[in-house]
């Protein structure tokens, strides 16, 4: 092997061995990782085992294994498996944990004991990140997308899909039943036996399965909003408009300040749908971020007059656009939106020029009140068929409209404020996808995937910062802000 770079003979001693903080530059991310971790009064934080026991066997003390799973997830290296066997090899780990080696057990037990205390470290983050002035703007963007829960599509249960498959096994069952009589006429008598033990068995296993959802039909009269997960009771199934499919797991929620993209709110619910999330978590980024005033960007799904409501009157400016499912639109007649509102007279013009005046006022199945409205000229009006099948067009007014009118000349002003959302939260959910894997969750149950998430976000906040301010940078800070 002349004339290429040689390395060290394994066999060589040394006089004085290397110490082992040589190994790591003074750059490398990982010290960014102790500063941060050995800056936290991890007591107060609410972390389990702070303070060790008189008796029996000492345990790891967990700054440590705090230190070991940021580290994990920050290169993405989630299994508390992998994590033990990384502890034992990589340089970096024995570094971080002065070459300890807890065993994996220990390390999972860590993460499904501390989710609070992780969470209160994943918030003083962001705290940290506020002290050193990174959210400037006060905007954010909300989003939501669907992760993957450990829950097959098969172990989720509804009524549509019992029917489903009960009708499936019936036709299965009729169609060995038809071949068990073809045989009986064409073929012969040991043959006929042979095939009959065999099929006979295939139709007790089907019937089995019959009697098995039988019992979970009955299970899911149980459920407040009939659905079923055998292997994570908490995980739901939910459309997933990315793949045009659906998929068993939880709908991730994420507040994403616009300059620096960085996850100031987060939240793992188990909700298909993004309707009533837009108040929760605006509030939720306004007191992460500490501001008075804060705009917030969502999109179509998170159109809800009573969550925009309940945002203007905490003083957040919502630009949240309306969902376009008018099915008079759809039908070729006018939509609301060619009605022009009269405040001034409380009257409504429509599209013929004629007046539609208050009647009455009534009270949705939803709980939200409105008033009605339409115009006597209607029945002789040129116009009718264009504008509705019924005797009168009748104009509902929701007591509050005003404020969603408001929401809308936003929008008009300001045409980029879809792009700049889309822009800065698809990347944050790109990113976090990417690092999850395939399988997205590890863990079951709503609070465990929660905490999975929450060190997640903590690992990507990490990054951002490091990218942002530099390893050194970033470590005087958290020493000088006593993060």
């Amino acid at each position: 092997m002349k004339r290429f770079i040689q390395g060290q003979d394994r066999q060589q001693v040394t006089l004085l061995p290397e110490c082992l903080d040589d190994y790591i530059a003074e750059d490398n991310p990982v010290r960014a990782v102790d500063a941060f971790v050995d800056a936290l009064d991890l007591s107060a934080l609410n972390f389990a085992g702070t303070t060790p026991a008189i008796t029996g066997r000492p345990s790891y003390h967990p700054g440590v294994l705090l230190k070991l799973y940021i580290y994990g997830y920050l290169n993405r290296i989630p299994s508390s498996r992998r994590l033990e066997r990384e502890a034992q090899r990589n340089v970096e780990l024995m570094w971080i944990t002065g070459r300890l080696t807890p065993d994996f057990k220990t390390i999972a037990d860590f993460r499904h004991d501390n989710g609070p205390g992780i969470r209160n470290a994943c918030t003083r983050f962001v705290q940290l990140c506020r002290q050193l002035k990174l959210f400037t703007q006060a905007l954010v963007a909300i989003d939501g997308s669907k992760f993957k829960a450990v829950n097959s599509r098969d172990r989720n249960f509804t009524p549509g899909k019992i029917d489903k498959r009960q009708e499936q096994i019936e036709q299965s069952i009729q169609r060995y039943l038809k071949a068990l009589e073809t045989a009986d006429r064409t073929q012969d008598a040991d043959v006929v036996q042979a095939k009959t033990e065999r099929l006979g068995e295939k139709i007790e296993k089907l019937r089995e399965q019959m009697r098995q959802l039988d019992g979970l039909r009955e299970q899911l009269k149980r459920e407040p909003d009939e659905q079923l997960s055998l292997t994570d009771p908490d995980a739901r199934s939910m459309v997933s408009q990315a793949k045009g499919s659906g998929l068993v797991g939880y709908n991730v929620q994420v507040a994403v300040e616009a300059e620096h993209h960085l996850i100031v709110a987060h939240e793992v619910t188990n909700e298909g749908n993004d309707r009533s999330q837009l108040a929760p978590m605006a509030n939720a980024a306004r007191e992460a971020m500490v501001k008075k005033k804060l705009r917030v960007l969502a999109d179509r799904g998170y159109f809800s007059g009573s969550q925009i409501k309940a945002c203007e009157d905490a003083g957040i400016t919502a630009l949240v656009p309306k969902p376009m499912t008018s099915g008079a639109r759809a039908e070729g007649r006018f939509d609301k939106s060619d009605f022009i509102y009269i405040a001034r007279h409380d009257e409504y013009q429509c599209p013929a020029n004629s007046r539609a005046m208050h009647r009455f006022d009534t009270e949705e199945r939803n709980g939200l009140k409105t008033r009605v409205y339409w115009s006597s000229d209607c029945p002789s009006c040129s116009m009718k068929d264009e504008c509705t099948t019924s005797n009168y067009r009748r104009i509902r007014r929701w007591e509050h409209e005003a404020v969603l009118e408001r929401v809308q000349r936003r929008l008009d002003r300001e045409p980029e404020a879809m792009t700049v959302q889309r822009s800065t939260v698809e990347h944050v959910f790109g990113t976090l996808k990417h690092w999850m894997g395939a399988t997205h969750f590890l863990m079951k149950t709503k609070a465990q995937g929660a905490t999975e998430m929450t060190l997640q976000v903590l690992a990507y906040n990490f990054k951002r910062v490091i990218s942002i301010l530099g390893v050194e940078k970033t470590i005087r800070a958290m020493r000088l802000l006593g993060a």
